[in-house]
């Protein structure tokens, strides 16, 4: 993509923060209550979550510089494997890598603004993806605004609830345990499926590094948007979740998806904890702006070296992929009204974990060149997502065989395309 308008480290940053603040850390406590509930090892789940998406960040980065071509997965796949991986990676992430996301925040929406009388229907989170689709129709430089400033809206909101939840005074039962069943709970199977919902919550470390042709002095400012990005929301969650844990019971909150709700409900009273609701609803707008900007791009540059989707590579005056923009919404839309919330996290966070493992490989295959950003103590980092990665989806399909089944047959239907589209040479700036 040639563009007359960059994106600035700060922009780069807003859409790696936006990515990955979104339902995962408002939602998932409750499904890992469910199964962990030591409070060390729910920090340990949050905090090492965090540090593998560190490890993998490195890498992207160093396929970033090296490549240094918009489309993340499907570039580095395609010319490290085979163009059939990289097409399989743009496939997975059309259906499901940055299509659920935008379904599962914009359900996450409804849910939180229903205090306020909103319907908890499919046709409200399906009429916010068409209203922020349109404004991702235009120009760089509109997208840009959006997403800073909705990005500063969640950040300093993130903040002030942290800030809020910690000062207050501590429900009576709340979920706080310190005792020492943590070091049996992180040898079960309960504790690493709970780690596919940290995962998924972390999802969006690797944001920057898909429209990496869009970003000024990408060599200095993807790393930097990418690593910095991470490190600050490690330390975001899991204080985030301490504040959950501290503000209300177990049993409050096992299994429930409005975690963050019933908790602050209980710190701040009915009318507070619903002020507070519409917050988190409105935070998701960043989310859901930042998946319709990353997702297309990566879509766009499958589009280019395959006959099949030739169309999604036509963009406007102003070098936006429309096309695939609104194909993504349109995917979006559909997940919101064919699956359950749970289920649709379950299987999204099993098929982005799966690609991603992937895509870090790929880069033990690279050399670096002077002038690229190189991964610290290279291979360690590599090797250490990686034998996460495996850990975490053998435990998955073990204890969810349903829903890694579905990520996996919606990963393969792909191949009834790619037979199809006769790839030519992926077009890369290497």
């Amino acid at each position: 993509m040639n563009h007359k308008t960059k994106i600035s480290l700060l922009t780069a940053s807003s859409i790696v923060v936006a990515n990955m603040i979104g339902t995962g850390v408002f939602t998932s406590l409750g499904f890992q209550l469910s199964s962990v509930q030591n409070t060390i090892s729910i920090m340990i789940l949050w905090v090492g979550g965090g540090l593998i998406a560190i490890c993998g960040a490195f890498a992207y980065a160093e396929l970033g510089t090296h490549f240094k071509d918009t489309g993340g997965d499907y570039i580095f796949l395609s010319e490290v494997f085979h163009p059939a991986f990289g097409y399989f990676s743009a496939w997975a992430g059309l259906t499901i890598g940055f299509s659920a996301p935008v379904a599962l925040a914009a359900i996450a929406f409804t849910k939180y603004f229903s205090p306020f009388g909103l319907p908890q229907q499919a046709w409200v989170a399906a009429v916010l993806i068409l209203i922020i689709t349109l404004l991702h129709s235009f120009t760089i430089k509109h997208s840009s605004r959006m997403q800073n400033l909705s990005t500063l809206v969640k950040i300093l909101f993130l903040i002030i609830l942290i800030a809020t939840g910690l000062s207050g005074t501590s429900n009576e039962n709340n979920a706080l345990e310190f005792s020492g069943s943590w070091t049996h709970e992180i040898t079960t199977t309960g504790f690493a499926v709970s780690m596919i919902f940290v995962t998924y919550s972390y999802t969006g470390w690797n944001a920057a590094a898909y429209i990496v042709d869009e970003i000024k002095d990408p060599v200095k400012n993807l790393p930097r948007a990418l690593i910095n990005s991470t490190l600050l929301i490690i330390v975001l969650y899991t204080l985030f979740q301490l504040v959950l844990l501290k503000n209300a019971s177990v049993a409050e909150l096992s299994g429930k998806e409005e975690v963050s709700f019933i908790a602050f409900q209980n710190l701040l009273g009915k009318e507070g904890g619903r002020w507070v609701s519409l917050f988190i609803a409105v935070q998701l707008i960043a989310t859901i702006s930042s998946y319709l900007w990353v997702g297309p791009r990566v879509t766009w540059a499958m589009a280019r070296n395959h006959r099949l989707w030739k169309p999604l590579a036509r963009v406007n005056a102003h070098n936006i992929p429309v096309r695939a923009v609104w194909l993504h919404a349109l995917i979006s839309i559909a997940l919101t009204l064919t699956g359950s919330f749970e289920q649709i996290l379950l299987y999204a966070g099993f098929v982005l974990q799966l690609m991603s493992s992937l895509t870090v490989a790929t880069s033990l295959f690279i050399k670096s060149r002077p002038g690229e950003f190189r991964t610290p103590w290279k291979p360690l980092p590599q090797l250490i997502f990686l034998a996460f990665s495996l850990w975490v989806l053998a435990f998955t399909i073990m204890d969810k065989p349903k829903e890694s089944l579905l990520g996996i047959a919606m990963v393969l239907g792909g191949a009834i395309f790619y037979g199809k589209t006769r790839p030519k040479q992926v077009e890369s700036k290497n």
